[in-house]
């Protein structure tokens, strides 16, 4: 499935990226650059939702 989601991309001093999603606060990853940063959050992305069926939590309605 395909989800859209607003990203927050937070520069870190000592390089790299910090990404969070104000729409799911469990999705937090980080990466050196923008092209590895935007992997991670397809991994971070897919265990959240993982996570959110082990506990029978629906998505917010903006994802689906």
């Amino acid at each position: 499935m395909l989800y859209k989601i607003p990203l927050i991309l937070d520069p870190q001093p000592e390089g790299g990226f910090t990404v969070t999603s104000p729409l799911l606060p469990e999705l937090v990853t980080e990466g050196d650059s923008i092209e590895e940063v935007l992997a991670n959050v397809q991994d971070a992305l897919e265990t959240v939702i993982e996570a959110y069926q082990d506990l029978r939590r629906t998505l917010p309605a903006h994802l689906q």
